[in-house]
């Protein structure tokens, strides 16, 4: 090989893993519209000024049944610092089994269902259920977790988001 053509090769490289680096930051929280189970309209925009958790799961997956409590007891800790939480409902699950798990349980946050698929694809293609992320209140996704999230760390997150102007 030239060695012009070598460090051209090793600049480029240089190049987008610089770009990778400084550009590995927060990403803009997708403009998604939900409408919660009361019948209001809400869309992604609405979650800025807040710190928002914002939870894919569904009424047949074990694991985000057992977090719920957790996702709970969470909303209920911050949400009079400026915390939210909204809880999106997968396509596949039965809209009644979702009223009656949101309804039975007390939920004291936004349940939605995502009726189409489409706020799940938006969100990064969400397919594995709980996926839960972490939005800043300038409306960018700061954490996702596939599975359950480790709460001490959650908590310790939300607590320097909340602290943030």
């Amino acid at each position: 090989m030239k060695p012009g053509l070598i460090y051209a090769a090793v600049a480029t490289a240089l190049a987008i893993g610089l770009g990778l680096f400084f550009n590995s930051g927060p990403s803009q929280a997708p403009l998604t519209a939900f409408v919660p189970l009361d019948g209001s309209q809400k869309t992604t925009a609405d979650m800025k000024g807040k710190v928002t958790l914002v939870n894919f799961w569904a009424t047949s997956c074990v694991s985000c049944v057992e977090e719920m409590p957790k996702i709970m007891a969470t909303h209920d800790k911050y949400k009079a610092k400026g915390f939210d939480t909204l809880a999106i409902a997968m396509s596949y699950d039965p809209p009644s089994y979702v009223v009656n798990f949101a309804q039975t349980r007390n939920l004291p946050f936004s349940v939605a269902i995502d009726n189409t698929g489409n706020v799940a694809k938006a969100w990064g293609d969400v397919k594995l259920t709980p996926t839960t992320y972490l939005v800043n209140k300038r409306g960018q996704i700061v954490k996702r977790f596939v599975g359950e999230p480790d709460f001490k760390e959650l908590h310790l997150l939300i607590e320097s988001l909340l602290a943030e102007t």
